[in-house]
């Protein structure tokens, strides 16, 4: 809905049945997220936030993160998740996103009865479409009802950002950082991701392992 497009990134309607358990890795993202289960609850194992404890979630929150999330599954599962953009978190949740940051908490803590309304509408839906416009109108009631005024300049940082797709440069400050070659690469993708960009590419997508632990595999060697 494009009275929408300034606060959310896209809508995704997920559900599987009959799969293989498996552990899927939320990465850091631009986008916070909001997940509404329909069936069952979601399993996070692993928050950004390593002192928080693991848990299910009817509904979920989760704040900008710089280190995974770990969600797992026995084999089931099926919600809605939506893709908030930082600027709009005024708007839709009446916090400034910075609040949130690291944080996986139950939606309904920051949303109220939204939550319930929101699961009893969906869950008597035809389907993924009606769904969405489920979202839509409680959403847009939200966003006409609060300010999504924010500083000018960090708008327009957030924008740069965007634009760039992060990749703003900041050359004089790499050298300081130590960003000089791919071990520290990796070793920020780890931070990133939880594993070494190989174990990632290979669990999540699919591709098989490369340089001398392939080698290895192929040999039947160490």
């Amino acid at each position: 809905m494009p009275a929408l497009r300034p606060y959310i990134a896209w809508y995704s309607g997920y559900r599987q049945r009959g799969v293989a358990p498996a552990l899927h890795r939320g990465l850091p993202s631009p986008y916070l997220t909001l997940i509404f289960t329909l069936d069952e609850p979601l399993i996070v194992v692993g928050h950004p936030d390593p002192h928080q404890a693991p848990g299910g979630y009817d509904t979920l929150l989760g704040g900008l993160h710089t280190s995974p999330a770990l969600i797992s599954h026995d084999g089931a599962q099926s919600g809605v998740q939506v893709a908030l953009r930082p600027l709009g978190a005024r708007a839709l949740l009446g916090l400034p996103a910075g609040e949130l940051a690291d944080q996986d908490l139950p939606a309904d803590a920051v949303l109220g009865d939204v939550c319930a309304e929101m699961g009893e509408r969906m869950r008597a839906a035809s389907g993924w479409a009606e769904m969405f416009a489920v979202l839509d109108d409680i959403l847009c009631r939200r966003a006409a009802c609060r300010t999504s005024a924010v500083a000018p300049e960090i708008a327009e940082a957030w924008a740069m950002l965007e634009r760039a797709r992060g990749s703003v440069s900041v050359a004089d400050l790499a050298a300081g950082c130590g960003f000089f070659d791919q071990a520290h690469l990796a070793r920020e993708f780890r931070a990133l991701a939880g594993v070494p960009p190989s174990r990632w590419l290979a669990e999540e997508a699919g591709y098989p392992p490369t340089g001398r632990r392939a080698r290895a595999e192929n040999t039947g060697t160490k």
